[in-house]
């Protein structure tokens, strides 16, 4: 098992790993909208905030030796389901790899850390 960490995403704000490798694997943990350089939550609402996610989340996936064409699953995490539509928008500009769009589940939750609208964590394969 080999732990994932780099500072091309925010730091991790309790006791787990940006990602683990096990297997030719990765399990990243959830993202949300964090600017890397701040640590701050980003300005907007839900598109900016879906982007900022998974720009952090190719930022732990390419520190992992993979990237966001090798994610097999995700689960996503939003805090308004009347967000979902816009939360889409933005996620299939990402998530069309050349392998088919990844599985995935999304649900709604009461809150998110640092007040964010949206998580998100993926299983990838490495490169």
């Amino acid at each position: 098992m080999k732990i994932v960490e780099t500072k091309t995403a925010p730091a991790a704000i309790g006791p787990y790993s940006q990602a683990i490798i096990e297997n030719g694997t990765v399990y990243t943990s959830g993202q949300i909208p964090l600017s890397p350089e701040t640590g701050m939550l980003v300005n907007g609402g839900i598109a900016e905030q879906t982007k900022q996610v998974i720009e952090n989340l190719q930022a732990v996936l390419t520190a992992a030796g993979s990237d966001l064409a090798q994610v097999v699953k995700t689960t996503c995490f939003l805090t308004d389901m009347e967000d979902f539509a816009a939360f889409n928008e933005v996620y299939v500009k990402y998530f069309t790899c050349g392998t088919g769009k990844p599985a995935r589940s999304c649900v709604a939750v009461l809150a998110l850390p640092k007040g964010a609208a949206v998580e998100i964590e993926a299983v990838a394969k490495t490169i």
